[in-house]
């Protein structure tokens, strides 16, 4: 299935195209800095590293996070279709996708929490845990292009 993926039109245009693959992979670092910059400061916010923001500033920003991860979801599955069979066998990417799943799913319960009650210290550990799988999402997305 991963080897047909390879080849249909979409990644054949990533893979061979002149700007494709540089495009699609400048677009995912910019989303990366979106989504991963909004909730690992949110985040830092939550666990008492950072202060210099209210958490009310944090819920403005929100909706360009979503966006970023939109755009990071978009580029990196046109990229994942380049060499699809690759990377489904990677540890790294994997990896990077599990860690990306269980952050944005502590992602929407913390944002839920801060609508309903404010600022609470309950969310320390969840966001401490978040900012840990954004760091590791990270680091194992970079990995990708040195270990299969």
């Amino acid at each position: 299935m991963f080897v047909w993926v390879e080849n249909t039109a979409l990644a054949l245009w990533v893979s061979t195209s002149l700007w494709a693959y540089p495009l699609l992979l400048s677009l995912h670092i910019v989303g990366l800095a979106i989504v991963a910059g909004i909730f690992s400061m949110r985040d830092m916010h939550l666990i008492g590293v950072v202060n210099a923001l209210q958490v009310s500033q944090f819920n403005d920003l929100t909706n360009l996070a979503y966006l970023g991860f939109i755009i990071n979801a978009i580029s990196g599955f046109l990229l994942f279709t380049s060499q699809a069979s690759i990377f489904i066998t990677s540890i790294p990417f994997l990896s990077k996708i599990s860690l990306i799943i269980i952050a944005m799913a502590l992602t929407l319960f913390i944002n839920k929490v801060i609508k309903r009650d404010g600022n609470n210290t309950r969310l320390k550990i969840p966001a401490f845990i978040s900012l840990l799988c954004w760091i590791n999402a990270i680091v194992a997305g970079r990995l990708i292009a040195y270990i299969f």
